[in-house]
């Protein structure tokens, strides 16, 4: 396959058809360089047109503490009162700094997520 830009749906989907194929080939080969190549191309592609937006604050915090096994007592001892917690995850309170630095570190949640506005009810 000759490498070029993708720039449209067909070049992608040429790209994707390629990559299923080289997909296996070894670092340092011909195809390992063409698949290299090709997935940074992807990678740029997809990025620009396909976007992932950041999830919700309070909802990254609920998906996580459900991979965890996490119970709000669980994460009172984290930010503190167990009220608080009810507060958070039903959004009628925001989160300090604090509390963002706390869950971030305990939970493993980039700081980046938790500093996203939303909305309080």
């Amino acid at each position: 396959m000759e490498i070029k830009p993708i720039n449209n749906e067909k070049d992608y989907q040429e790209a994707m058809t390629r990559i299923g194929l080289i997909f296996d080939s070894k670092r340092g080969t011909k195809e390992g360089d063409e698949l290299e190549i090709l997935s940074i191309l992807l990678d740029n592609y997809e990025n620009k047109h396909f976007p992932i937006e950041m999830p919700d604050p309070i909802e990254a915090i609920k998906f996580r503490m459900e991979q965890l096994g996490m119970k709000q007592k669980d994460l009172a001892e984290v930010v503190g009162l167990k009220s608080r917690v009810s507060e958070i995850l039903n959004k009628k309170r925001k989160l300090t700094l604090e509390m963002i630095r706390k869950i971030s570190v305990s939970l493993q949640i980039p700081t980046d997520v938790l500093v996203q506005e939303y909305a309080v009810k």
